[in-house]
Protein backbone atom coordinates (compact mmCIF):
# COMPACT_ATOMS: atom_id res chain seq x y z
CA UNK A 1 0.00 0.00 0.00
CA UNK A 2 1.18 3.50 -0.89
CA UNK A 3 0.01 6.77 0.66
CA UNK A 4 0.10 10.06 -1.25
CA UNK A 5 -1.08 13.55 -0.43
CA UNK A 6 -4.28 14.63 -2.13
CA UNK A 7 -2.28 17.30 -3.98
CA UNK A 8 -0.24 14.50 -5.61
CA UNK A 9 -3.42 12.86 -6.95
CA UNK A 10 -5.65 13.73 -9.86
CA UNK A 11 -9.10 15.08 -9.11
CA UNK A 12 -10.56 11.82 -10.40
CA UNK A 13 -8.41 9.78 -7.99
CA UNK A 14 -9.35 11.90 -4.99
CA UNK A 15 -13.04 11.82 -5.86
CA UNK A 16 -12.93 8.05 -6.44
CA UNK A 17 -11.27 7.52 -3.05
CA UNK A 18 -13.96 9.62 -1.36
CA UNK A 19 -17.01 8.12 -3.06
CA UNK A 20 -15.82 4.52 -2.70
CA UNK A 21 -14.68 5.23 0.85
CA UNK A 22 -18.20 6.22 1.92
CA UNK A 23 -20.02 3.57 -0.10
CA UNK A 24 -22.41 1.64 2.14
CA UNK A 25 -21.56 3.95 5.04
CA UNK A 26 -24.06 4.91 7.75
CA UNK A 27 -24.70 8.10 5.78
CA UNK A 28 -23.53 7.84 2.17
CA UNK A 29 -21.78 11.00 0.96
CA UNK A 30 -21.53 10.61 -2.80
CA UNK A 31 -20.12 13.76 -4.39
CA UNK A 32 -19.64 15.22 -7.86
CA UNK A 33 -16.39 16.94 -8.82
CA UNK A 34 -17.97 20.34 -8.14
CA UNK A 35 -19.20 19.27 -4.69
CA UNK A 36 -15.81 17.78 -3.83
CA UNK A 37 -13.95 20.98 -4.75
CA UNK A 38 -16.53 23.16 -2.99
CA UNK A 39 -16.10 21.13 0.20
CA UNK A 40 -12.32 21.31 -0.06
CA UNK A 41 -12.32 25.11 -0.34
CA UNK A 42 -15.40 25.99 1.70
CA UNK A 43 -14.38 23.97 4.76
CA UNK A 44 -10.74 25.00 4.70
CA UNK A 45 -9.37 21.53 3.90
CA UNK A 46 -5.75 21.16 2.79
CA UNK A 47 -4.94 19.16 -0.34
CA UNK A 48 -1.27 19.11 0.71
CA UNK A 49 -2.04 17.63 4.13
CA UNK A 50 -4.96 15.37 3.22
CA UNK A 51 -3.98 11.85 2.18
CA UNK A 52 -5.06 9.05 -0.15
CA UNK A 53 -4.13 5.37 0.17
CA UNK A 54 -3.42 3.34 -2.98
CA UNK A 55 -3.38 -0.44 -3.53
CA UNK A 56 -2.18 -1.61 -6.94
CA UNK A 57 -2.53 1.97 -8.26
CA UNK A 58 -6.19 2.08 -7.15
CA UNK A 59 -7.22 4.78 -4.62
CA UNK A 60 -8.76 2.80 -1.76
CA UNK A 61 -8.86 5.19 1.21
CA UNK A 62 -8.84 8.86 2.11
CA UNK A 63 -8.49 11.26 5.04
CA UNK A 64 -9.33 14.94 4.53
CA UNK A 65 -7.57 17.33 6.91
CA UNK A 66 -8.04 21.00 7.78
CA UNK A 67 -6.13 23.31 10.13
CA UNK A 68 -7.14 26.49 11.98
CA UNK A 69 -6.32 28.59 15.01
CA UNK A 70 -9.20 28.13 17.49
CA UNK A 71 -9.08 29.85 20.87
CA UNK A 72 -5.40 30.51 20.25
CA UNK A 73 -4.51 26.84 19.65
CA UNK A 74 -3.57 25.18 16.37
CA UNK A 75 -6.46 22.82 15.75
CA UNK A 76 -6.91 20.13 13.12
CA UNK A 77 -10.09 18.57 11.79
CA UNK A 78 -10.49 15.17 10.24
CA UNK A 79 -13.06 16.08 7.61
CA UNK A 80 -13.74 12.51 6.55
CA UNK A 81 -12.05 9.12 6.73
CA UNK A 82 -13.25 6.55 4.21
CA UNK A 83 -12.05 3.17 2.97
CA UNK A 84 -13.33 1.26 -0.07
CA UNK A 85 -15.59 -1.67 0.90
CA UNK A 86 -13.20 -4.32 -0.48
CA UNK A 87 -10.36 -3.01 1.70
CA UNK A 88 -12.14 -2.53 5.00
CA UNK A 89 -10.80 -4.59 7.86
CA UNK A 90 -7.42 -4.95 6.16
CA UNK A 91 -5.47 -2.29 8.03
CA UNK A 92 -6.04 0.62 5.65
CA UNK A 93 -7.81 2.76 8.26
CA UNK A 94 -5.02 2.17 10.76
CA UNK A 95 -2.35 3.10 8.20
CA UNK A 96 -4.23 6.26 7.26
CA UNK A 97 -4.59 7.26 10.92
CA UNK A 98 -0.92 6.60 11.62
CA UNK A 99 0.06 8.90 8.76
CA UNK A 100 -2.54 11.48 9.79
CA UNK A 101 -1.26 11.63 13.37
CA UNK A 102 2.29 11.96 12.02
CA UNK A 103 1.15 14.92 9.89
CA UNK A 104 -0.50 16.55 12.90
CA UNK A 105 2.67 16.20 14.94
CA UNK A 106 4.83 17.64 12.14
CA UNK A 107 2.40 20.55 11.87
CA UNK A 108 2.56 21.06 15.66
CA UNK A 109 -1.16 20.61 16.13
CA UNK A 110 -2.30 21.15 19.72
CA UNK A 111 -5.85 19.79 19.42
CA UNK A 112 -7.11 17.29 16.84
CA UNK A 113 -10.87 17.06 16.29
CA UNK A 114 -13.31 14.89 14.39
CA UNK A 115 -16.92 13.73 14.39
CA UNK A 116 -18.10 10.14 14.09
CA UNK A 117 -21.54 8.62 13.65
CA UNK A 118 -22.58 7.38 17.08
CA UNK A 119 -23.39 3.88 15.79
CA UNK A 120 -20.00 3.52 14.09
CA UNK A 121 -18.41 1.70 17.01
CA UNK A 122 -15.53 0.31 14.93
CA UNK A 123 -14.36 3.79 13.88
CA UNK A 124 -14.81 5.22 17.38
CA UNK A 125 -12.75 2.37 18.85
CA UNK A 126 -9.98 3.04 16.30
CA UNK A 127 -9.89 6.74 17.13
CA UNK A 128 -9.69 5.95 20.84
CA UNK A 129 -6.64 3.78 20.17
CA UNK A 130 -4.97 6.85 18.70
CA UNK A 131 -5.70 8.94 21.80
CA UNK A 132 -9.00 10.57 20.92
CA UNK A 133 -11.65 10.99 23.61
CA UNK A 134 -15.36 11.73 23.25
CA UNK A 135 -16.04 15.32 24.29
CA UNK A 136 -19.59 16.03 23.08
CA UNK A 137 -22.73 14.43 21.71
CA UNK A 138 -23.98 16.11 18.54
CA UNK A 139 -27.40 15.97 16.87
CA UNK A 140 -28.78 16.76 13.44
CA UNK A 141 -32.40 17.90 13.73
CA UNK A 142 -35.01 18.43 11.07
CA UNK A 143 -38.68 19.39 10.98
CA UNK A 144 -41.25 22.12 10.37
CA UNK A 145 -41.33 25.16 12.62
CA UNK A 146 -43.42 28.32 12.80
CA UNK A 147 -42.21 31.23 14.90
CA UNK A 148 -45.36 32.31 16.74
CA UNK A 149 -44.46 35.44 18.69
CA UNK A 150 -45.93 38.48 20.37
CA UNK A 151 -45.09 41.31 18.00
CA UNK A 152 -45.02 43.73 20.92
CA UNK A 153 -41.90 42.10 22.32
CA UNK A 154 -39.04 44.60 22.40
CA UNK A 155 -35.56 43.49 21.37
CA UNK A 156 -32.96 44.47 18.79
CA UNK A 157 -31.65 42.27 15.99
CA UNK A 158 -28.44 43.23 14.22
CA UNK A 159 -27.64 41.52 10.92
CA UNK A 160 -23.91 41.04 10.39
CA UNK A 161 -21.53 39.09 8.16
CA UNK A 162 -20.48 35.64 9.49
CA UNK A 163 -16.85 36.74 9.73
CA UNK A 164 -17.88 39.56 12.08
CA UNK A 165 -18.93 36.99 14.68
CA UNK A 166 -15.26 36.39 15.47
CA UNK A 167 -14.95 39.98 16.72
CA UNK A 168 -17.81 39.73 19.22
CA UNK A 169 -16.68 39.30 22.84
CA UNK A 170 -19.55 36.84 23.39
CA UNK A 171 -18.75 34.61 20.41
CA UNK A 172 -17.96 31.00 21.29
CA UNK A 173 -15.22 29.92 18.90
CA UNK A 174 -14.96 26.25 19.89
CA UNK A 175 -17.78 24.70 17.86
CA UNK A 176 -17.91 21.72 15.49
CA UNK A 177 -15.81 22.61 12.44
CA UNK A 178 -18.63 22.69 9.89
CA UNK A 179 -20.62 25.02 12.16
CA UNK A 180 -17.92 27.69 12.42
CA UNK A 181 -18.15 31.04 10.67
CA UNK A 182 -15.07 30.09 8.61
CA UNK A 183 -17.02 27.21 7.04
CA UNK A 184 -20.08 29.38 6.39
CA UNK A 185 -18.81 32.60 4.85
CA UNK A 186 -21.67 32.50 2.34
CA UNK A 187 -24.23 32.28 5.13
CA UNK A 188 -25.87 34.92 7.33
CA UNK A 189 -25.57 35.95 10.96
CA UNK A 190 -27.63 37.90 13.50
CA UNK A 191 -26.91 39.14 17.01
CA UNK A 192 -29.76 39.95 19.42
CA UNK A 193 -29.84 42.53 22.23
CA UNK A 194 -32.32 43.33 25.00
CA UNK A 195 -33.46 46.84 25.94
CA UNK A 196 -30.36 47.28 28.10
CA UNK A 197 -28.17 46.62 25.03
CA UNK A 198 -26.99 43.33 26.50
CA UNK A 199 -26.33 40.56 23.96
CA UNK A 200 -28.79 37.73 24.56
CA UNK A 201 -27.95 35.40 21.67
CA UNK A 202 -26.82 34.99 18.09
CA UNK A 203 -27.50 32.93 14.97
CA UNK A 204 -25.33 31.60 12.16
CA UNK A 205 -27.48 30.18 9.38
CA UNK A 206 -28.23 29.83 5.69
CA UNK A 207 -31.58 30.20 3.95
CA UNK A 208 -32.79 28.01 1.08
CA UNK A 209 -35.39 29.60 -1.17
CA UNK A 210 -38.08 27.86 -3.25
CA UNK A 211 -39.11 28.60 -6.83
CA UNK A 212 -41.79 31.03 -5.63
CA UNK A 213 -39.16 33.21 -3.96
CA UNK A 214 -40.10 32.27 -0.40
CA UNK A 215 -37.88 30.77 2.26
CA UNK A 216 -38.23 26.98 2.20
CA UNK A 217 -35.56 25.93 4.72
CA UNK A 218 -33.42 27.55 7.39
CA UNK A 219 -30.18 25.66 7.99
CA UNK A 220 -28.92 26.49 11.49
CA UNK A 221 -25.21 26.12 12.20
CA UNK A 222 -25.19 28.01 15.48
CA UNK A 223 -27.97 29.17 17.78
CA UNK A 224 -26.46 30.34 21.02
CA UNK A 225 -28.31 31.71 24.03
CA UNK A 226 -26.06 33.93 26.11
CA UNK A 227 -26.16 34.71 29.83
CA UNK A 228 -29.04 37.13 29.49
CA UNK A 229 -30.94 35.03 26.95
CA UNK A 230 -33.83 32.63 27.55
CA UNK A 231 -35.20 29.63 25.69
CA UNK A 232 -38.37 31.65 25.16
CA UNK A 233 -36.32 34.03 23.00
CA UNK A 234 -35.71 31.41 20.29
CA UNK A 235 -38.97 31.98 18.34
CA UNK A 236 -38.23 35.73 18.37
CA UNK A 237 -34.77 35.08 16.93
CA UNK A 238 -36.21 32.99 14.10
CA UNK A 239 -39.07 35.41 13.44
CA UNK A 240 -36.50 37.95 12.27
CA UNK A 241 -35.83 35.60 9.34
CA UNK A 242 -39.45 34.62 8.68
CA UNK A 243 -42.66 34.14 10.64
CA UNK A 244 -43.99 31.65 8.08
CA UNK A 245 -43.85 27.90 8.64
CA UNK A 246 -40.54 26.62 7.25
CA UNK A 247 -38.34 23.58 7.43
CA UNK A 248 -35.57 23.82 10.02
CA UNK A 249 -32.36 21.82 9.76
CA UNK A 250 -30.01 22.09 12.74
CA UNK A 251 -26.46 20.91 12.04
CA UNK A 252 -24.31 19.31 14.73
CA UNK A 253 -26.11 20.96 17.66
CA UNK A 254 -24.72 20.01 21.04
CA UNK A 255 -27.11 17.72 22.89
CA UNK A 256 -26.54 19.98 25.91
CA UNK A 257 -27.57 23.15 24.04
CA UNK A 258 -30.91 24.40 25.43
CA UNK A 259 -31.95 25.15 21.84
CA UNK A 260 -31.67 21.44 21.01
CA UNK A 261 -34.17 20.49 23.70
CA UNK A 262 -36.44 23.36 22.63
CA UNK A 263 -36.58 22.17 19.01
CA UNK A 264 -37.20 18.54 19.94
CA UNK A 265 -40.08 19.62 22.20
CA UNK A 266 -41.45 21.69 19.31
CA UNK A 267 -41.59 18.96 16.70
CA UNK A 268 -38.14 18.59 15.20
CA UNK A 269 -36.79 15.06 14.93
CA UNK A 270 -33.28 13.75 15.44
CA UNK A 271 -32.03 12.51 12.05
CA UNK A 272 -28.41 11.72 12.93
CA UNK A 273 -26.42 11.38 16.14
CA UNK A 274 -22.68 11.93 16.23
CA UNK A 275 -19.94 12.13 18.81
CA UNK A 276 -17.31 14.81 18.74
CA UNK A 277 -13.85 13.51 19.59
CA UNK A 278 -10.63 15.33 20.40
CA UNK A 279 -6.99 14.41 20.90
CA UNK A 280 -4.82 16.76 22.95
CA UNK A 281 -1.12 17.40 22.83
CA UNK A 282 0.32 19.02 25.97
Amino acid sequence: MNIKTLSQCTLEQGLHAWNKGFEGYFVEIDMSEEMFLTRLVGEGLSSKLSIVAFANDEPVGIVMNGFRQIDGKKTSWNGGTGVSPNYRGKGVSRALMEETIAIYEREQVEIATLEAIKENEVAIALYKKFGYVITNNLLFLRGDFEAKVDKQRSFQANTIRPEQLAHLPVYQEDVPWQCSWQSNKQGEAKVFYNDDQEAIGYLLYRTVWNQEGAIDTIILYQLELLENGKVEDIPYFLSTITDEKVKITAVNFLASNPATDFFIKNGLEVTTEQVQMKKYWS
